[in-house]
């Protein structure tokens, strides 16, 4: 069992970080180190919308994954 928390908690780790950097994929190289991207917001429509809230999910996900793991290692 505990194999198999670990070999999706990989999976959904590699998966979170892709989804982070392509949603600063507009932002350009100054949104991956932080830098200021405008200084204004716009509404998330479309492909960027769907993005957001699967990366939301990842992390609820990650975090959950982290939680098992811990109490089946533990």
């Amino acid at each position: 069992m505990e194999r198999y928390l670990d070999v999706a908690l990989m999976i959904v780790s590699i998966a979170l970080i892709a989804s982070v950097i392509l949603q600063s994929k507009g932002a350009g190289l100054g949104g991956l180190t932080g830098g200021d991207s405008g200084g204004f917001f716009t509404a998330r429509r479309g492909v960027e919308k769907t993005l957001f809230r699967l990366t939301i999910v990842l992390s609820v996900l990650f975090v959950l994954l982290a939680i098992a793991t811990v109490m089946v290692a533990g």
